[in-house]
């Protein structure tokens, strides 16, 4: 069968090719520069706890070193600092250690530059099989007929490519969006800052910061908010907000505010720095009308754009191709299923638009400058709880969102109980015992495909597998799970947030709870899978049968 075809070889292309091979899924990458990512530490990404397991799952490289876990969180209004947060390292388990109702400790995002980022995926790409990196070819056709799509790339030499689906990550400018003409409404620069990345100490070493209104501002300037966020070896990427409009930041401009900056933090009249990059990051917010066009898909930039009051664009893109990876693999093992399909837009589409009319909402609350909602009591630290969230990923600017409302959620499930996770929701990562008998992360078994079943058995961590794997309720619970219309693996956990004992967690390949069953119930468990695949899921056979004789 012909392989997917990925227009754009940025993070979140190569993420998508990465992730359907690891599903055994072969796809091309049409790459229009010449495959390298230009070295710019003021190009940064800050990843969440969820994105950040998704990249190292799939190029098996440990995140923390190649970039900086951010030690804390620190607010500040002038003078005042409003909320400060130390992220603690996590205990190994707080299940296992036998105290499930404690607190899950806050995760620190995770900030690296992008180059790097793109690196590490390119080198896990070099040694996939199933992955073809196509340099020099610009995308400038798109035909599509009902068994496939085949794209032309201009380049040294015009190729045709065939391919089962195409997804266009090609971003804000996507040429797939335009040959399928796809509005894409929204509004432009709704956040301009300017970037200096560079290498100092500041007090508050590891600990990314955000200073509102700060007091050294001198007169006439507009810097009313200033971020910095730690990246290794003592560089720091520092972000000014700057005024609307289009006023062009001069160099001489940037080095004040350099100096000015350093100078209010460190109370030092001459800092000692050394600047490594500059640039202006300009923020869009706008959303594409559609994400589907017969076998032709929409993700990341090219979908959507955000990234106002802390927000970050590329987790949402990175969970794009997390969510499209495992339905196209599927539609590409065993044939059309529209319904699946169907639903990458559905659930994608809405989570995004909400963080966007979340941010849309909040702006003019935090931008609109004085009036009387200035000095309404609580004002301050409820704007700062809004920032805070958008930048560590919490509360409707930041926090992952889940798919409660999704056609693919199973309906009028009987033997259903409530757990810490709210169905649709992004599972918690529990310590698991595997069916080899080996003790992993939940996380690390997600992206296989493979749908998941997690019975809760208080005491089993303690025995070998093979004394309890066929007693009790097992026997029945593994024949159930063999039944299932889509391959699962059976995972038993000592414990999980909400849940008792016997409770069947049942959970999507992209990580996120299908349904919780209160004990072994096939029937529950066949119908809630089945409303996972969209349906009943045709043999790959009947499927191409049925194509033929259309």
């Amino acid at each position: 069968m012909d392989p997917v075809i990925i227009v754009g070889a940025g993070p979140v292309g190569l993420t998508l090719a990465l992730a359907l091979a690891r599903q055994e899924v072969p796809s091309v990458v049409l790459d229009e520069g010449p495959g390298k990512d230009e070295p710019r530490l003021a190009r940064t990404v800050v990843l969440r706890e969820d994105t950040a397991a998704l990249i190292e799952r799939l190029t098996g490289v440990p995140l923390d070193e190649a970039g900086a876990r951010w030690a804390g969180w620190r607010s500040m209004r002038r003078k005042q600092v409003m909320r400060e947060i130390t992220f603690d390292e996590a205990p190994e388990d707080a299940e296992v250690a036998g105290d499930p109702q404690a607190p899950a400790p806050l995760t620190p995002p995770l900030h690296v530059a992008q180059h790097v980022l793109t690196g590490a995926l390119h080198a896990a790409l070099a040694r996939e099989r199933l992955v073809k990196i196509a340099v020099d070819s610009r995308l400038d056709a798109i035909e599509q007929e009902t068994s496939g799509v085949t794209a032309h790339t201009r380049g040294p030499s015009g190729i045709w490519w065939r391919g089962s689906h195409l997804v266009g990550c090609d971003g804000p400018r996507s040429t797939v969006r335009k040959l399928l003409d796809i509005r894409f409404p929204g509004r432009t620069a709704v956040e301009r800052h300017a970037v200096a990345a560079l290498r100092t100490e500041l007090p508050w070493p590891g600990q990314a910061l955000l200073h509102r209104m700060p007091p050294w501002r001198s007169s006439g300037s507009s810097a009313g908010e200033v971020t910095g966020r730690p990246l290794p070896d003592g560089v720091w990427r520092l972000d000014w907000l700057l005024p609307p409009g289009k006023d062009l930041v001069t160099p001489e401009l940037l080095l004040a505010r350099v100096r000015e900056t350093l100078t209010g933090w460190t109370g030092e009249t001459s800092p000692s720095y050394e600047l490594l990059d500059t640039g202006v990051h300009v923020v869009h917010h706008r959303l594409a009308r559609r994400w589907r066009v017969g076998r032709v898909f929409l993700a990341g930039d090219a979908a959507h754009l955000l990234g106002a009051l802390g927000t970050h664009g590329l987790d949402e893109g990175l969970r794009d191709a997390d969510n499209l990876a495992w339905k196209l693999a599927l539609a590409w093992h065993h044939g059309p299923h529209e319904a699946l399909l169907d639903s990458y837009q559905a659930e994608r589409r809405a989570v995004v638009a909400a963080r966007l009319r979340a941010a849309d909402q909040a702006l003019p609350l935090l931008r609109g400058g004085k009036g009387l909602r200035s000095y309404v009591p609580g004002a301050a630290r409820g704007h700062d709880a809004l920032l805070t969230d958008g930048h560590l990923g919490s509360g409707p600017l930041g926090a992952p969102a889940g798919y409660a409302d999704s056609p693919l959620a199973p309906r009028h499930i009987e033997a259903e109980v409530p757990v810490g996770t709210p169905p649709g929701a992004p599972v918690t990562d529990v310590v698991v015992t595997a069916e080899d008998g080996s003790f992993v992360r939940l996380r690390d078994r997600l992206g296989r495909g493979a749908l998941l079943v997690v019975l809760v058995a208080p005491g089993t961590g303690v025995w070998e597998r093979r004394h309890w794997v066929t007693a009790g309720i097992m026997p029945r619970l593994a024949a159930a799970v063999t039944a299932l219309p889509h391959q699962a693996e059976l995972l038993v956990a000592e414990s999980y947030p909400g849940a008792a004992a016997h409770t069947v967690l049942l959970v999507r390949p992209d990580g996120h709870l299908v349904t919780a069953l209160n004990g072994v119930r096939p029937a529950d468990l066949y119908a809630a899978a089945e409303a996972t695949l969209g349906g009943p899921v045709r043999a790959k056979e009947e499927a191409e049968a049925g194509a033929g004789s259309r």
